[in-house]
């Protein structure tokens, strides 16, 4: 990938003594457009970035993962497709804040993330995380969580709840629940800010998603909104961690709860 004009590759062993230039420029010098800018971020192959772009030609989006093999599909594809409003940047998303300027993000997705019921400050929705995408998010701005891991999803509802965060969408079975118009909206986002979010395609359908769905796994949704000012404290309660092992991924603990 290192040859993809639209492949950014910047992991944390190098980032220290590499300046990012593109940081607050990313719609000037790369998009050459006013358009928002959406991530994913933990993108894997980048199915839903890739699928987003060619719905949306509006929006620009940007795929954020460290691992480069994953990454690689979606790059390619893209690429062949002769996508513009579509990138890849591969980092650790511990550093994401580095590579953004205040108010340069629109949204953020975090499709199919690891739930790491662990460790509280490795969860995509944790408030740590949620302090660095105040950092460019724009004030507002929002954060949509698309899972299998019904620990993830309850552990983020309970972030939303103690933080007061508007909710904006919330279902444990995202196609069993929301009408079909809805989960394939195609209303096509304006160019300029006053562009009617959350409106994105929610049928979009992972490789790993559909793995999930065969196996007879509901897909949980949630969309909230997080303001700029505000304190934001981990939620203290204990959560049942999930009773199963999703691909690549193990409960690496024994215990029925986890907090």
């Amino acid at each position: 990938m290192a040859s993809y004009p639209h492949v950014f590759e910047y992991p944390f062993s190098v980032v220290e003594d590499v300046p990012f230039e593109m940081r607050g420029r990313w719609r000037e010098s790369f998009f050459k457009n006013d358009n928002p800018i959406v991530l994913e971020l933990g993108c894997g192959r980048g199915e839903y970035a890739v699928g987003l772009a060619r719905r949306y030609p509006n929006c620009n989006f940007i795929g954020v993962d460290i691992k480069g093999a994953r990454m690689w599909s979606g790059a390619t594809e893209s690429l062949r497709e002769g996508l513009t409003n579509v990138a890849f940047l591969r980092t650790n998303i511990e550093i994401i804040d580095r590579f953004f300027a205040p108010d340069e993000v629109q949204e953020i997705w975090l499709t199919f993330s690891d739930p790491q019921m662990k460790k509280a400050t490795k969860r995509l929705t944790s408030t740590y995380f949620l302090q660095r995408y105040r950092r460019f998010l724009n004030d507002g701005g929002l954060v949509h969580l698309k899972t299998d891991s019904n620990f993830l999803f309850t552990y983020t509802k309970y972030v939303v709840e103690v933080n007061h965060l508007p909710m904006e969408e919330c279902t444990e079975d995202l196609y069993g629940s929301l009408p079909t118009a809805q989960l394939a909206e195609t209303l096509e986002p304006s160019t300029n800010e006053e562009q009617e979010s959350g409106a994105f395609d929610l049928s979009i359908k992972t490789y790993y998603e559909q793995q999930w769905i065969s196996r007879g796994l509901t897909i949980k949704y949630l969309r909230f909104r997080l303001p700029a000012e505000g304190e934001l404290v981990e939620p203290d309660v204990d959560i049942p961690l999930d009773d199963y092992r999703s691909y690549n991924r193990e409960k690496r603990s024994s215990l029925a709860t986890g907090r």
